[in-house]
């Protein structure tokens, strides 16, 4: 829990009840909307608005972290109203899911090839290949103190030549706010944010997927010509290929020619992912990035699958157009902080 600071006592309530501010320091961890002055005692006074978790209150100030990660500062001064509000608004659509059963199932979606329990915590390896094959998932207690188990991380990972990374998560009930914005304190750097989204196969799998989609249970020559990430070792085939029920799509490009796409599917229950949706730039706005999600949809619902999620960065406006356009939304922000470069002359200080 993180410390706060102040009085625990509402702090300035309007007199006529319209107004109110009724979080107070013992809200800290919960899920806020405020409402404070943006320029206090400057003419035409301005009112904004944050909704978020209210992550710590210390000095006056008070830190809301919202859905997308950000942290909002706060002057306790500049408060106009405030409120505790539901841990999650209602979702419209999409399968019912906390954000630590979308955890689970992600991480036994892209196995690393060696795992370490730090208490609850699990430490993930795999010769740097991918951060989140690489990073910490902090589900539940560590079994030691915050700075203790951050040291401990630092070895884990400093011993097989690694940076250390912790994946963190925001904007559902159960994520880790709190966790970012002690990261931060420490001087832990946020490198990535994506989103994790979810939405259901059966749509995506009554999209034609033509004729022209191959389903293995391997990652072949000809896959890996086409996946974005070259060079793949033993180690990230091995990542590639780990998983309850593994399927790769493909969709054969020209003679002599990589193929047209690809994509990744795994099965866990009643949960489907789609990953490494890629598209020659010379085939692109033909359909098939929706061809190979269908066929692989299709394989899914035959295994029993009901619901699905995907993984796709904040500045890829293709990709959610087209998940949008299958009735995916977002659920989550999820986000890997890198632990901070040592001072210069450290023992032991790593390269950069």
């Amino acid at each position: 829990m993180i410390r706060t600071g102040g009085v625990n006592r509402p702090v300035e309530i309007s007199a006529s009840g319209r107004l109110e501010v009724r979080i107070t320091t013992s809200d800290v961890g919960k899920r806020v909307s405020v409402r404070r002055l943006s320029e206090p005692g400057a003419p035409g006074e301005k009112f904004t608005d944050t909704v978020g978790v209210l992550t710590s209150w210390d000095d006056g100030v008070l830190l809301i972290t919202r859905k997308g990660g950000d942290t909002v500062r706060i002057a306790e001064s500049s408060l106009v109203a405030g409120k505790v509000v539901p841990a999650a608004p209602a979702r419209r659509r999409g399968p019912a899911a906390s954000y630590e059963e979308l955890a689970r199932v992600a991480a036994r979606a892209w196995r690393p090839v060696e795992s370490e329990r730090l208490g609850e915590w699990e430490l993930r390896a795999a010769g740097g290949f991918t951060r989140r094959a690489n990073s910490v998932l902090p589900l539940g207690d560590p079994g030691l103190p915050l700075d203790e188990a951050l040291s401990a991380v630092r070895r884990w990972y400093g011993e097989r030549g690694l940076p250390a990374y912790v994946q963190t998560a925001t904007g559902a009930e159960g994520a880790q706010e709190q966790l970012c914005v002690e990261l931060e304190r420490r001087g832990w750097v946020r490198e990535v944010t994506a989103e994790l989204w979810i939405g259901a196969p059966a749509p995506v799998a009554d999209r034609d997927p033509g004729s022209g989609v191959v389903l293995s249970r391997t990652a072949d020559e000809a896959w890996l010509a086409r996946y974005r990430r070259k060079g793949v070792s033993e180690v990230a085939l091995k990542v590639l290929g780990s998983g309850p029920s593994v399927w790769f799509a493909t969709v054969p490009g020209a003679p002599g020619r990589a193929p047209a796409a690809i994509g990744r599917c795994v099965v866990d229950g009643r949960w489907a992912s789609f990953a490494a949706v890629e598209v020659d730039p010379e085939e692109r706005r033909r359909g098939l990035a929706s061809a190979v999600m269908a066929a692989l949809a299709r394989q899914a619902l035959d295994e029993g699958a009901s619901a699905a999620w995907l993984q796709v960065e904040t500045d890829n406006a293709g990709a959610r157009a087209l998940y949008t356009g299958m009735g995916f939304a977002a659920h989550h922000a999820y986000h890997h902080y890198r632990e901070p470069d040592p001072e210069p002359g450290t023992p032991g200080a790593r390269r950069s």
